[in-house]
C-alpha cells in the first residue's frame, strides 16, 4: 500500500534586480560583490530572500536595492522581468527568484551595505561577453533584462530621457547605439525618427559645430508610445534599404 499523502517541497523565494543606466555613452548594470557564501567575492545582481512570509515582492525588491546598494527604488519604475527557478541554480537549495528591471538616466554611484562587500556600475558588454563572470544564473538574468530594455527602446520614447532637455539627433542616436549595442547609419536613423510622429519636436534653433553645418536642436515630443516603432536594423534588414 502506497502513501499518497503529498508533502510540499521546501522552496525559498528571492528577488533579484537588473538596474540599467548609461554612463559615458555605455550601457551599465548595477552589480554587487557578494560578502557571504555562496560565491563570496563574486559579482552578482543585488537581491536576496524575502524577509518574512507576509513581505510583498515589490517591497522586498525595494528593500534589497536600498540595503545592498543604497539606491532609492522609489525613484525607479520597477517592472517584473521574469521568474527563475531551475533546480540547482542555487547551492543553498531550491530557490525561486522573481527578477525586476529598471532602466533610468543619471543614477548615482551606489554604496555597498549588509551582505554586499562592494557595489558599482559595470559595462553590460563585459557581462554579456563573459569577460566578467557572475554568481548563480545572473548572467542569464542580465541578458534577459538587456533584451527587454532594447525592446522598450523600440516601442517607447524613453531614449529622450537619457538626453538633455535640448538635444541633437546625433545625441539621441548615441543613446540607441549604447543600449542596442550596435552602430547605426545616421541617415537611416534620421529618417526613422522623422517618420515617428510626436517622438521629438524641433526647438527652432541650431547648435554650432566645430566642422560642417550647425546641428538642429530638438526636445522630447508628446508621444510616449512610438508608432511606427524604432525597430533595430538586425530585425529590419529587408526594410532598411527601402
Amino acid at each position: 500500500m502506497t502513501d499518497d499523502r503529498w508533502v510540499a517541497p521546501a522552496v525559498l523565494l528571492a528577488v533579484d534586480l537588473v538596474i540599467l543606466t548609461l554612463r559615458r555613452s555605455r550601457l551599465h548594470v548595477l552589480l554587487v560583490e557578494r560578502g557571504v557564501e555562496p560565491y563570496r567575492g563574486a559579482s552578482a545582481l543585488p537581491g536576496g530572500f524575502l524577509r518574512h512570509p507576509e513581505e510583498d515582492l515589490t517591497a522586498a525588491a525595494h528593500r534589497e536595492l536600498s540595503e545592498e546598494a543604497n539606491l532609492d527604488a522609489e525613484t525607479l519604475r520597477l517592472e517584473q522581468l521574469g521568474v527563475y527557478g531551475e533546480p540547482g541554480r542555487d547551492p543553498r537549495g531550491r530557490v525561486v527568484s522573481v527578477a525586476y528591471l529598471a532602466i533610468a538616466p543619471r543614477l548615482p554611484e551606489p554604496t555597498a551595505g549588509t551582505d554586499a562587500a562592494d557595489a558599482r556600475w559595470q559595462p553590460v558588454d563585459r557581462v554579456l561577453s563573459g569577460e566578467l563572470e557572475l554568481a548563480f544564473d545572473h548572467r542569464r538574468i542580465v541578458a534577459d533584462g538587456v533584451e527587454r530594455a532594447r525592446v522598450t527602446l523600440e516601442h517607447s520614447a524613453i531614449a529622450t530621457a537619457f538626453c538633455g532637455p535640448i538635444f541633437t539627433i546625433t545625441e539621441l542616436q548615441e543613446v540607441y547605439e549604447a543600449v542596442w549595442g550596435i552602430p547605426l547609419d545616421p541617415r537611416n536613423f534620421y529618417r526613422k525618427v522623422q517618420k515617428t510622429d510626436g517622438f521629438i519636436v524641433p526647438v527652432g534653433s541650431a547648435r554650432k559645430a566645430a566642422t560642417g553645418r550647425p546641428a538642429r536642436l530638438f526636445k522630447a515630443g508628446p508621444r510616449a508610445v512610438l508608432y511606427p516603432p524604432m525597430v533595430r536594423p538586425a530585425e529590419s534588414s529587408s526594410t532598411e534599404e527601402q
